[in-house]
């Protein structure tokens, strides 16, 4: 078996040939499924079963009236996707690390999931003692402040039922309706021993120039060393910061 967070060392080979017809097609397209068979040295059969699946998920697009195919608008969608996270980390990573000065605590900046946030930079506290942070890292949509940002300003829910990881964790549907209401008006979320005994993280939200959810910055740190009061002073700069990261990617300021 591959190491945890290793890439494993075996290889699909239908998936490798799906990612060769999208290369061909972003390079030469359309074409037909003659032409890609040809380039790609294997059998019009298998690349019609290929081109069949990237047609339904929206990677190719057949082209009736030539018979061909192209990329599919789904390429550009992820393009996009990738593009606003590479340029949000650029305008965040200055912020997250001020963010640690001003507060001695990790920071983290996150993208909205399906419905975990995931982690996609951090700065860690200037202490010797630190909670898990990892890029990649999930933020439980319930359980965690960066998870309750995304699903309060993205209009997500997940699917019932809320597993409960501690005593405090809000696993009840309606419950957790009323905690995200309350995070929407009040523009940030905290997590007191709700994913993980003895710490406690703070987050708000970060808004693209169309006023959607960019990401989330968020504070964690054990207890009792930020606890309530200490989060409660750590609120006004990580608020300031995520205000400033919403300005510089073209949000008009809340």
């Amino acid at each position: 078996m591959p190491r945890t967070g290793q890439p494993s060392r075996e290889r699909v080979a239908s998936a490798r040939r799906a990612l060769a017809i999208l290369d061909l097609l972003a390079a030469e397209g359309p074409l037909g499924t003659n032409e890609i068979a040809r380039r790609l040295e294997t059998t019009a059969s298998t690349v019609s079963r290929q081109l069949g699946t990237l047609v339904d998920c929206g990677y190719a697009e057949h082209v009736p009236d030539s018979g061909r195919y192209r990329p599919g608008i789904r390429l550009v969608h992820l393009a996009n996707l990738v593009l606003v996270r590479l340029d949000l980390r650029t305008v965040a990573r200055p912020h997250l690390e001020a963010l640690v000065d001003e507060t001695g605590e990790t920071a983290t900046l996150s993208v909205p999931g399906d419905p975990d946030a995931v982690t996609i930079d951090f700065v860690t506290g200037h202490h010797s003692v630190q909670g898990v942070t990892q890029l990649g890292r999930p933020s439980v949509a319930h359980a965690t402040a960066a998870g309750k940002v995304a699903l309060a300003f993205t209009g997500r829910l997940p699917e019932p039922p809320l597993r409960a990881y501690t005593e405090r964790t809000i696993a009840d549907p309606q419950a957790l309706a009323a905690e995200l209401e309350r995070v929407r008006r009040r523009g940030y979320a905290e997590a007191y021993e709700e994913r993980e005994a003895g710490l406690n993280a703070i987050a708000a939200p970060v808004f693209a120039s169309d006023e959607s959810l960019a990401g989330v910055v968020a504070l964690q740190g054990p207890l009792p060393r930020f606890g309530r009061a200490a989060a409660r002073k750590a609120l006004a700069p990580l608020l300031a910061r995520a205000a400033e990261i919403s300005r510089a990617l073209g949000s008009t300021p809340r």
